[in-house]
Formats: structure tokens, sequence, C-alpha cells
């Protein structure tokens, strides 16, 4: 698989090291939802991306759209509880989320579930991770973003203004609180992305 990334200006580096999280910020979205961000918190992230993209079993999907099966515009592979993750650095996140938001959350992120977003075309569609207790539980979802930037849109489920992330190089975002079940999230289609992306996203158990 042949991917063309052009390496940050700020990530010039091929030393994973994690930031702190102390410096995370919060936005309260609304209808008891939040996110966190934290730009840049994994430094050396384009050389995780290149290891990522050769290494990890990605697999294409198809899904049945209205009346005819298409195939997901993006690559997907998922690491399950106790299964060991693709990089000892993605441990070492996972670790360092679930003491940080431990007495908030009131558990650990368990699973993680890895996108590879080839080019401008791949995609996800709006969405909630809704499947499991998510559609009934306030809960998070972690994520860490390395590769070229593409931009996290979220908007209300009621309706109203959409929020806009860009994403890529290290940063981490966080939805939490109802934001599952208030907020739908997506990755457009961009005639701008400047290359691929994968993201990585920590889960509890039980929350798809």
């Amino acid at each position: 698989m042949t991917t063309h990334l052009q390496g940050s200006l700020f990530d010039q580096t091929d030393q994973l090291r994690l930031g702190p999280l102390d410096g995370i910020r919060r936005t309260t979205l609304g209808f008891g939802a939040w996110i966190d961000v934290l730009p840049g918190w994994l430094s050396g992230s384009d050389a995780l991306f290149e290891r990522l993209a050769a290494e990890v079993p990605w697999r294409a999907e198809r899904r049945q759209m209205y009346d005819q099966v298409v195939d997901v515009p993006r690559l997907l592979s998922f690491y399950g509880v106790d299964e060991p993750l693709p990089h000892p650095v993605l441990d070492e996140a996972r670790a360092a989320l679930s003491a940080h938001y431990a007495e908030e959350l009131g558990e650990p992120f368990t699973t993680a579930g890895l996108c590879y977003y080839r080019d401008g075309r791949d995609s996800v569609a709006w969405h909630g991770d809704r499947i499991g207790r998510g559609a009934r539980e306030d809960t998070m979802v972690a994520i860490l973003s390395v590769g070229a930037p593409r931009d996290l849109l979220l908007r209300p489920v009621r309706g109203g203004e959409s929020v806009r992330r860009p994403l890529g190089h290290g940063d981490l975002i966080v939805m939490g609180g109802s934001c599952q079940r208030t907020w739908e999230h997506c990755v457009p289609k961009s005639t701008r992305a400047s290359g691929p992306r994968i993201s990585i996203q920590f889960r509890p158990h039980g929350v798809r």
C-alpha cells in the first residue's frame, strides 16, 4: 500500500513521545455534551503513521446502502479487549487516557478502532457511536489522529450549527458526556486534503 504523507513542519522527529494531558482544553457543546482537544499530544506522530499504514492488517468493508452494496470509503482495523495494539505508544496513550479520565469516566478505555483515510475521497458519514452502551449512557470516545489533518465536524442531533476541528499530526480529541447521543460527527470528503490520515479511537468496553 502506497502512501504519500507530507510531514508536518512542527513534527520533525522520529522520537515518539506523549505530552502531558494537563494542557487539554474543554469546550461545552450543549445538551450535556463536550469535547476536549489537545493539539500535538503525540510528537513523532508522522513516523507512527508510516508504521501503522505499512503494518496494520487493514481491511476494506462493503455495506448495504439502500438497494445496493457499496464500498466503505476508508480502511478499517479493530483491536478488542486484551488484544495487543500495533505499536507500544498506543498502549501508553490508552493507559494515559484511562488514568486521566479515571474519576470522570469511571472505567478504563479498553478497545481501539483504527480508520485509514487514504485521500480526500475517503470519509465517514454523520453518525454517533450509539451501538452498545453509548445509545443510553454518557461515555467517552478518545481519538488520536496521525498523518495529514482532516476536518472532524460535530452537529447537534436536534439541528443547529456544526463545530469543526481539523485533526492530524498527533492531535487528540475526546468526545464526552452525552456527545454520542445528542450530537453526531463526521469526516467529510475533501478536495483540500493534503495527504492520508489515520485515526485511532479508544473506547470503553461495550461502546461502539
